[in-house]
């Protein structure tokens, strides 16, 4: 990821519903891949799933629209998005690609 500008966008995902053990985390892995942001993704002991993703607002904008919906195999009952910083993305390791954080 380039250094933050005026226009980049941190941003934090909080799923819910089916989305352990379902392809959600390679899914969302895949597309920020695609998309060229930065962050990380992580399971959560409480059967949720984290992602923390950075980049140019309208690209994080276009890649929430994806992970809201996820692949085919989850059901998605809850889905929340917080703004973050830059520690926040430091936390998970993602600070110049994308990672699988250790879960929490």
């Amino acid at each position: 990821m380039q250094p933050p500008t005026r226009d980049t966008r941190i941003a934090r995902i909080v799923v819910e519903g089916r989305v352990q053990n379902v392809g959600y985390r390679v899914f969302v892995a895949r597309e920020a891949g695609r998309l060229h942001l930065s962050g990380w993704v992580r399971n959560r002991g409480d059967v949720s799933v984290e992602t923390l993703v950075a980049g140019s607002a309208a690209i994080v904008d276009e890649f929430l629209a994806l992970a809201a919906k996820g692949p085919a195999t989850a059901r998605i009952d809850s889905y929340r998005v917080d703004e973050a910083d830059a520690r926040a993305l430091a936390e998970g390791g993602g600070e110049t690609g994308f990672v699988a954080a250790p879960a929490v």
